[in-house]
């Protein structure tokens, strides 16, 4: 398949993916074994995660500016006294608070967890297993709380899941919206923090994958790397815009029927031998 094709194919494959609770990871590993293991190199990897960096950035562009404003007032103002925080500076501290699982998970074991699970097998037990874990969380968990009902102590729980995510298959935005359901929060709410949480975890892997990119001897192929990284970007915003709509009015029912589709079809191809 021409670079440019494949790029564009997988640019919107990750954005459907990433943002959607079904496993970015999971898809791509499933990708590379229908389409060849080219799907799986420095420059698509690095130009899919440029692409859904800069679709969090820019959809949440508002949000991030207000955090900023907010904490650093604020921290002039009163110091490390939180108490007296704004809620927006307090919401900050907590998507710091939320981050340090995966990025202590992401540093010492990303190499052999990641890379050593990149089979269908473990992709298709983790799509089922997170659907039923999804499917518990969501239909159980009462919506009494958005985000001000998120904690210190329940942003690590819900960062926790997201190191959990280093499991393709797993889904970060399935966990994370999961686990903030399983504290009653609102499914608006939950992909809410859920999508903002995602923010400092891209962006590292983008800045990990790129400086590997660089300093590697494989090629990077710009073209194709930018083309992947535009159509993750541009249709990464529509994905995200979506979903919060759609969990405003529905329940993640949808996404969990076809986890469990998907995985029963990974298992049968597995056991079939065509993986």
């Amino acid at each position: 398949m021409d670079d440019y094709l494949r790029a564009a194919l997988l640019g919107l494959i990750q954005a459907l993916t990433e943002f959607l609770p079904v496993s970015s990871s999971g898809h791509l590993v499933i990708a590379a074994e229908l389409l060849g293991d080219e799907v799986n190199a420095l420059t698509f990897d690095v130009g899919l995660h440029l692409g859904t960096t800069a679709a969090v950035l820019a959809y949440f562009a508002r949000d991030w500016a207000l955090i900023a404003v907010s904490a650093s007032r604020d921290l002039r103002a009163h110091g490390i006294r939180l108490a007296r925080w704004r809620w927006r500076s307090r919401l900050g501290l907590l998507l710091a608070i939320g981050s340090l699982p995966a990025v202590a998970v992401g540093a010492v074991l990303q190499l052999t967890v990641e890379d050593g699970l990149r089979d269908p097998l473990v992709v298709g037990l983790a799509l089922i297993a997170g659907a039923a874990a999804m499917w518990a969380l969501d239909a159980y968990g009462e919506s009494r709380g958005g985000l001000r009902g998120i904690n210190g102590r329940r942003a690590f729980v819900i960062g926790v899941a997201q190191a959990a995510a280093l499991v393709p298959g797993v889904s970060r935005s399935a966990a994370t919206i999961s686990a903030a359901r399983g504290f009653h929060i609102t499914r608006y709410a939950a992909a809410r923090f859920s999508f903002l949480l995602s923010a400092p975890i891209v962006i590292g892997a983008s800045g990990v994958l790129l400086l590997e990119a660089l300093r590697g001897a494989e090629e990077v192929a710009w073209g194709p790397m930018l083309l992947g990284a535009t159509v993750a970007a541009v249709a990464g915003m529509f994905v995200i815009r979506g979903l919060l709509r759609f969990v405003r009015r529905r329940s993640l029912r949808v996404f969990v029927w076809y986890r469990l589709a998907l995985g029963a079809a990974v298992l049968a191809g597995v056991w079939a031998g065509a993986f």
